[in-house]
């Protein structure tokens, strides 16, 4: 798989944000239609090689628990060698979200042609905690779905500790519904375990077998 030139024609884009006004903290329901809100078009656009130094140093701003679900650790320089890596192989793309010209988060589509998952592709998204809760995961989840639908790909899966209640009702606003919970499966670095959580979105329907 590789980016589409639908893809590349489609980036660099503004996406519309409604941001609730709303106190600070987590907000894990969705907030009703009555409460005010800010419409606010943020640029995003493709991540590319020459993003490697802000990214590391994007990651490494990140509180420690929302790294424990990666399945790289992009605060290591050769981690994020890596995502470069499968960015310029085409199995993974990421986009960057800059309002106010700062790197505010990133949403990553990743798919391995070469497995039988091919077809399923796993989203990935981060955002610093100044801009959470101001519609931006949404925004930048909106986009993978759809990139999504360009590349054909059948599930979208989001894999998250179960106690990250925000994200996951981010995930099920968008239509994301819960597959598996698997105990004791993420280790932080202290030791710890905590259950992971593994949210799933049917892109397409999966094609029916064909009769013995």
């Amino acid at each position: 798989m590789g980016t589409s030139e639908e893809i590349s024609r489609r980036y660099p884009k503004e996406i519309d944000l409604r941001e609730i006004l709303m106190p600070p903290g987590p907000q894990f329901l969705r907030a009703r239609p009555s409460e005010p809100q800010v419409h606010r078009r943020v640029p995003v656009r493709l991540m590319k090689p020459a993003d490697k130094t802000a990214m590391l140093k994007f990651a490494r701003s990140l509180p420690q628990e929302d790294l424990l679900f990666l399945q790289t650790d992009i605060t290591d320089p050769a981690g994020e060698e890596e995502w470069i890596a499968n960015i310029e192989r085409g199995t993974t793309i990421t986009l960057l979200v800059e309002p106010e010209n700062l790197l505010a988060g990133y949403a990553s589509l990743q798919v391995n042609p070469l497995r039988w998952t091919r077809q399923v592709g796993e989203i990935a998204i981060n955002v610093i905690p100044e801009w959470r809760s101001r519609g931006l995961g949404e925004g930048l989840c909106a986009e993978i779905l759809t990139l999504a639908g360009i590349l054909q790909l059948r599930k979208i899966t989001a894999q998250m500790v179960a106690e990250h209640k925000s994200a996951r009702a981010l995930f099920e606003r968008l239509g994301f519904h819960v597959e598996a919970l698997l105990p004791d499966w993420v280790e932080d670095r202290e030791g710890h375990c905590q259950d992971l959580l593994l949210m799933a979105y049917q892109v397409r329907r999966p094609r029916e077998h064909a009769p013995a």
